[in-house]
């Protein structure tokens, strides 16, 4: 059982942390999941080096922290629906993440955080970037934060995954993908600050403006968001693990690497109703 304190050493003034002396392979103790925890809620994400994890392991390490969410499109390995497996190499058309994006947030309930365990990787590239939503709406003026904290946005899957994961044998012909409408302006539930909540992947519209002033705004949003001075740049080795606070970050995978190899594994964690 882990028990010893673990460190926190912030990346950035405003996102970012990577942790030391935890082994997530094995059993949390109720005082290491408490400070990787309040670590996660101070930092928005948080890094781990040099874990060897089995999926098992991976799922165990993910359940600490709330019932594992199963993804509406991508399937798992053989036994492991909860598993989401994170692969691009020389045959690869596209890779997850390459766009901003919350993840999964076309679900009414969307994910509360992600876990990724990176094993394979290029020489060189395949970095992840992570924003803080929160950084972002604070950055705006009084009137913009009053006017979009009003509103409300409409996510959808349809045009994320339909016809995505045909060559891993998925036929989602008679698949409908989640649709959800979500606060602008998301309050977090166990922080209580303020963040935005759109984003390039899902977000298709604002519902309360016309089609027009909803493109407009939606593009403001969505750019203001990954403004480079919300970031932090996590450079991968292998056997790293990220792990993000969704209602809180967006991130972005770079598909820096083509032909080369990235490959490791995801479990997501559920969440609840954005308000």
């Amino acid at each position: 059982m882990n028990n010893a304190a673990i460190e926190v050493r912030p990346m950035t003034p405003r996102i970012g942390a990577e942790i030391f002396g935890v082994d997530l392979a094995k059993p949390l103790g109720n005082q290491q999941f408490q400070e990787i925890h309040d670590a996660l809620m101070a930092h928005q994400v948080i890094f781990f080096r040099d874990q060897a994890m089995d999926l098992e392991q991976h799922k165990a390490f993910g359940r600490r922290f709330g019932e594992l969410h199963i993804h509406p499109g991508s399937p798992g390995p053989e036994g492991h629906p909860e598993i989401l497996i994170i692969h691009g190499d020389a045959k690869s058309k596209r890779v997850a993440g390459e766009v901003w994006h919350s993840d999964v947030s076309c679900d009414p309930e969307p994910p509360m955080a992600s876990i990724l365990h990176i094993n394979t990787l290029p020489e060189v590239g395949g970095d992840t970037l992570f924003a803080s939503m929160y950084a972002a709406y604070e950055a705006l003026s009084e009137p913009m934060q009053q006017f979009v904290g009003g509103l409300t946005a409409i996510h959808s899957g349809e045009h994320v995954y339909r016809g995505r994961y045909k060559d891993r044998g998925v036929d989602d012909a008679a698949k409908v993908y989640p649709e959800a409408e979500h606060p602008v302006v998301r309050t977090h539930p166990v922080t209580r600050r303020k963040g935005l909540y759109v984003n390039f992947g899902f977000t298709t519209r604002i519902k309360q403006l016309k089609r027009p002033e909803s493109d407009a705004l939606l593009r403001f949003l969505c750019e203001h968001a990954t403004k480079p001075e919300f970031h932090c740049r996590f450079r991968w080795r292998k056997n790293s693990v990220a792990f993000w606070d969704n209602r809180c970050v967006q991130h972005q995978a770079m598909w820096d690497y083509f032909p080369q190899t990235r490959s490791g594994f995801r479990v997501t964690i559920k969440g609840d109703k954005p308000f």
